[in-house]
């Protein structure tokens, strides 16, 4: 079909729609940050196994917008998996982004030395696979070994 007035017109009418209600679907750090308090709650009370079937299975509670929930264990293996249930069981202290950050590593630190706080990185965004700078919010385990985290795409 050849693109005629009318149908470039749709187009880019079209665009201007979706553009901000794709931009509405990115989450804030105010929400990774609430995400992450409140994924703190069931560490405690139901502890990492179940913890982490809820973070999997309930989307509707713990993947919101393109924020999700990943927990890593002080030796940097995946506990609860994030976008990538590949993840769990495996050592993730090899992962680097394009500028060389150890993501897995580097986040154990943060929980470790600061018990919270935020790294940036380069990692695909979950929803466009687009390399974008990723700024996990991280916490301490309740038990003090390893982390949570819920990242910003920006």
């Amino acid at each position: 079909m050849p693109l005629t007035k009318p149908r470039f017109a749709f187009i880019v009418l079209t665009s201007a729609i979706a553009l901000p209600a794709w931009a509405q679907e990115r989450g804030s750090k105010e929400e990774a940050t609430a995400m992450v308090k409140a994924g703190i709650e069931p560490l405690k009370k139901v502890g990492v196994a179940q913890a982490r079937t809820d973070f999997t299975e309930d989307k509707a509670n713990w993947n919101k917008k393109d924020l999700y929930v990943m927990v890593h264990d002080g030796k940097n293996v995946g506990l609860a998996p994030g976008a990538n249930r590949a993840i769990v069981g495996k050592d993730m202290g090899g992962l680097k982004d394009a500028k060389g950050v150890v993501i897995v590593v580097d986040m154990n630190k943060i929980g470790a030395t600061k018990g919270k706080g935020w790294l940036d990185s380069g990692w695909p965004h979950p929803q466009t696979q687009k390399i974008e700078t990723k700024t996990p919010c991280v916490e301490k385990l309740p038990s003090g070994d390893g982390f949570i985290a819920v990242g910003v795409c920006r």
